[in-house]
């Protein structure tokens, strides 16, 4: 179902692509959007080793494409080091595929919010985090994606270097 990569020296191990998706703080959600344009969003997430979650309002076109079609894909840039002497960029980047599910009122919902606020905001006191998700939790919409396959690519020259250490 999913494609093999063409360039399998440069593909990452599942535990680097693991370490790229906990270290980052945004990525590009792409969804299916209206009259069959592909639709990709930028956002913050968070990831738990099996899953991502993001936030969001309770109504929107990232809403409407996911009630549409659940399937998305999410990808994260880790590296993007322009080489300019080479023409090149030396990247490292991880691209999840699955499906999207909206996150309904109860225990499931509130568990995604408590990892992103834990996520963005680690220094606050757990009491502040728990006040300002009950502030907000009335008017937040969570989405989780289920992660069905995970590929991850960096650059030749940085496949080359690891090599050489």
């Amino acid at each position: 179902m999913f494609r093999k990569l063409r360039r399998i020296r440069q593909a990452l191990s599942t535990s680097d692509c693991a370490a790229i998706l906990k270290k980052g703080t945004s990525g590009v959600l792409t969804l299916s959007g209206d009259d069959g344009y592909p639709y990709a969003v930028p956002l913050s997430y968070v990831y738990d080793g099996s899953a991502l979650y993001f936030h969001g309002a309770k109504a929107g076109h990232k809403l409407d494409a996911i009630r549409r079609d659940c399937r998305a894909s999410f990808c994260v840039i880790d590296q993007d080091q322009i080489i300019p002497e080479k023409y090149t960029t030396y990247f490292r980047s991880v691209i999840v595929f699955g499906r999207m599910r909206i996150l309904e009122e109860g225990t499931e919902k509130r568990a995604a919010i408590e990892k992103l606020a834990a996520r963005y905001s680690p220094d606050e006191d757990e009491a502040a985090r728990q006040s300002e998700i009950d502030r907000e939790y009335s008017r937040l919409c969570m989405m989780a994606l289920s992660i069905e396959h995970m590929t991850g690519k960096q650059a030749i020259e940085l496949v080359r270097d690891q090599g050489e250490k």
